[in-house]
């Protein structure tokens, strides 16, 4: 599969948390091939099981939902007011071009004030929340028939492409890592692996990671790995904060990860020569790891983490080759973990 195609394709489509439904559709439509088995939850989440020999149960688990606005009120004039789902930095906010899907899909610019008519002492703060506006250009009635108050709003961003395997865009937290979970599909349909993995495109993580946690509980694994990102190296990043991009994924240490696993993990990646990075992770980070480790009775997890720059922006920035080796690592540990591994997940 062409995963850069694929990364273009998520990061476009709209599937903000709790309106999933395109960006589910299509990566349902993309991994139908490889499963043996493919369903939706109540929830929303995508889940996808690719059979091994029966000796124990995998989830591997990213997130497809994405950050965005909805209406809030349509002012007298027309412009439309918004609220945020999920963390927005308002900041990032000022001169974005959005599309509002309303009855149909409307174009619309985030206005702003601008400094020749802003006072001295304002043109040293940032923009006040509540004079954010979006503009589409149309009179207040017009407004009223195609916009309803709760519709949702995604940024229109095109992925630009940059040197090298780089990639700038939104969204890519964390259909970035859906893409990888796909480049680890893939591998899997060629060897003959020991476990049963489920692979799970799950719904409403910036909400609170609830798409992981009823998944998690409805599949029971014995095992999981979920995969997001963390941030990346760029200036005004401090170096124990970010990651080196193109440098491999990220394994976690700490409370959300369980020791075998890590061990596995490093195992397998140099075994395989497969490049990885390190973090000392010691508190919530707000992940579907944290949402999973807790589901039922508590399930053995560890995190996965793809460097990404510009966190919660539109152009959230990343190295294609990252995904790459971040899903081979996960399809080499799918095929490396058997029954044996399972059963001394217990004993610390």
């Amino acid at each position: 599969m062409d995963l850069a195609e694929l990364l273009n394709s998520l990061s476009e489509t709209s599937g903000v948390s709790g309106y999933e439904t395109m960006a589910a559709d299509l990566i349902a439509e993309r991994w139908l091939p490889m499963a043996d088995e493919i369903r939706r939850d109540a929830l929303g989440n995508v889940i996808a099981l690719k059979k091994g020999k029966g000796h124990g149960k995998l989830l591997l688990a990213a997130h497809i939902d994405e950050i965005g606005l909805m209406v809030k009120k349509i002012d007298e004039n027309g412009f439309i007011r918004f609220a945020t789902v999920g963390g927005f930095d308002f900041r990032t906010l000022v001169a974005q071009e959005v599309t509002i899907h309303g009855k149909e899909d409307l174009r619309g610019v985030i206005g702003a004030k601008p400094p020749h008519l802003q006072s001295p002492n304002d043109q040293k703060k940032a923009y006040p929340k509540d004079e954010f506006y979006i503009d589409v250009g149309l009179k207040r009635e017009k407004v009223d028939e195609l916009v309803r108050i709760g519709d949702i709003i995604t940024i229109n961003r095109q992925v630009q492409k940059l040197a090298g395997q780089r990639y700038a865009g939104k969204s890519f937290d964390d259909r970035a890592c859906v893409v990888m979970l796909t480049a680890c599909f893939e591998r899997l349909t060629q060897i003959n692996h020991n476990l049963d993995v489920y692979l799970v495109a799950t719904v409403q993580e910036e909400v609170g990671t609830r798409g992981a946690l009823v998944s998690s509980y409805g599949i029971n694994p014995d095992l999981a790995v979920a995969v997001d990102v963390c941030h990346g190296e760029f200036p005004g990043v401090r170096s124990d904060k970010g990651f080196i991009l193109g440098k491999g994924p990220v394994i976690s240490m700490g409370p959300d990860t369980h020791p075998r696993i890590l061990d596995k993990l490093k195992e397998v990646a140099d075994e395989g020569k497969i490049p990885y990075q390190l973090d000392a992770s010691t508190s919530a980070r707000g992940t579907d790891a944290w949402a999973i480790q807790i589901a039922r009775s508590g399930v053995a997890c560890s995190l996965l983490s793809l460097p990404l720059r510009y966190m919660h922006t539109s152009v959230e920035t990343l190295d294609l080759g990252d995904i790459k080796e971040g899903g081979r690592l996960l399809a080499e540990f799918a095929l490396k973990a058997d029954r044996q591994f399972v059963e001394g997940l217990p004993c610390f």
